[in-house]
């Protein structure tokens, strides 16, 4: 089977030739293995895609994840000047504004005071909201503009640029017809994070909550037209990163009652246009709320942190969900993948292998994120676990 092949069989809850492999690796990841300028990668398509099937070639991961949106190809002329400071290289914008890139990590877009700008819940319109975008070359912007264009997005047809979508596009066409290539949408609750600020957001969730609901609802619309567009582009599967609501961010409650009936709508919303799988990201603590991420209709579930980062044991999962979801990740990216040796990694890998690949519906991956430092002696193990004890049918034990 090719990887496309492969992929497509386990998240329909299928029995591939073998445990296919895909990881999400950090943005930094790529600033610093890919052997590509790291403000290049962020702020142009086609570094950001060249960077993506480097590493997926060099890994030899069955899936590509495009989590960064198509950027603007007139970018560089609103670059008044790149500078080295303090570890960074700092762009400024022909508006004024700057964005500190380090070397290892996201970018983050300063206003000239020096603060990074998010409106109050009081000045947000719910009717005004589409799509929140925090990784826009020109961070969070109220009301919404794309890439430093003073022009307001409005909402509906027509929101998002043409080059939004090229992304998916350029990594499809670059990656070729065997690989596995997933578009990313940020969930409304996310959004809501992200634009509001995280502490604002979920104080907003106790102060005003029909506001935030209203919200929630209407971004959920952007985030469908966004997944669609993508799956348009060539996407093969949508990820939802719902990163935002996990146990310590948010309760059972507050899940049921803010995160679950708008990922339902997105989830429906996607399945009513195109016959793809849709996945959920929710890191950390999500052990107590399987079955409520399994209520919002997704086809899978992405990381399942493993004790300490998380509260996911495998095993129990796998129980809890068999013949209805695909299970991605489990690996610990720090204590395991950064910080371990790659015997560690091999035999990490091989038990989660063992545990959750009978019967099918298994992608060996880390939890969340691989880390920028992360060694890529370490990840090879991966590929090479899935090759040893991933072949169906699945071993007892290791020859």
């Amino acid at each position: 089977m090719t990887g496309r092949e492969r992929m497509a069989v386990a998240m329909r809850l299928g029995v591939p030739d073998r445990v296919p492999v895909m990881c999400q690796l950090a943005l930094g990841h790529y600033f610093l293995q890919s052997g590509l300028d790291a403000v290049e990668i962020w702020h142009s398509t086609e570094g950001f895609a060249e960077a993506l099937v480097r590493l997926q070639r060099r890994y030899g991961f069955d899936g590509i994840l495009v989590n960064l949106p198509g950027r603007d190809p007139a970018w560089h002329s609103r670059v008044t000047r790149i500078d080295q400071r303090e570890g960074a290289r700092v762009i400024t914008w022909t508006n004024g504004w700057y964005t500190v890139a380090p070397p290892d990590d996201n970018p983050h877009v300063f206003r000239p005071d020096g603060t990074r700008f998010h409106p109050s819940p009081a000045e947000i319109e719910p009717d005004a909201l589409f799509y929140v975008e925090p990784h826009d070359l020109a961070g969070i912007t109220w009301p919404v503009r794309w890439s430093f264009v003073d022009e307001v997005a409005a909402p509906g047809d027509g929101f998002f640029p043409p080059w939004h979508f090229d992304a998916v596009r350029v990594v499809r066409a670059m990656a070729g017809p065997d690989v596995s290539v997933h578009g990313e949408v940020f969930s409304p609750f996310s959004q809501v994070l992200e634009l509001l600020d995280c502490t604002a957001g979920l104080m907003a969730l106790v102060e005003d909550p029909g506001r935030i609901r209203a919200c929630l609802d209407r971004l959920a619309e952007g985030a469908v037209a966004f997944a669609c567009g993508q799956v348009a582009a060539g996407a093969d599967a949508i990820l939802i990163s719902s990163a935002f609501a996990g146990a310590g961010l948010i309760s059972r409650r507050h899940y049921t009652e803010f995160v679950l009936p708008c990922e339902r709508k997105v989830v429906a919303g996607i399945k009513a246009r195109h016959d793809v799988p849709v996945y959920t990201h929710t890191c950390g603590a999500i052990g107590d709320r399987l079955d409520l991420m399994e209520a919002t209709g997704t086809n899978g579930i992405d990381t399942l942190d493993p004790p300490p980062l998380g509260t996911v044991e495998i095993g129990e999962a796998k129980r809890r969900t068999a013949g209805r979801l695909f299970l991605k990740g489990n690996i610990d990216p720090v204590n395991t993948v950064l910080l371990g040796t790659p015997d560690a990694v091999r035999a990490a890998a091989r038990q989660r292998i063992l545990t959750a690949g009978p019967g099918g519906g298994y992608v060996l991956s880390t939890a969340c994120s691989v880390p920028p430092k992360a060694p890529p002696t370490n990840i090879l193990r991966l590929r090479e676990a899935a090759e040893a004890f991933g072949c169906y049918p699945l071993p007892e034990a290791e020859p």
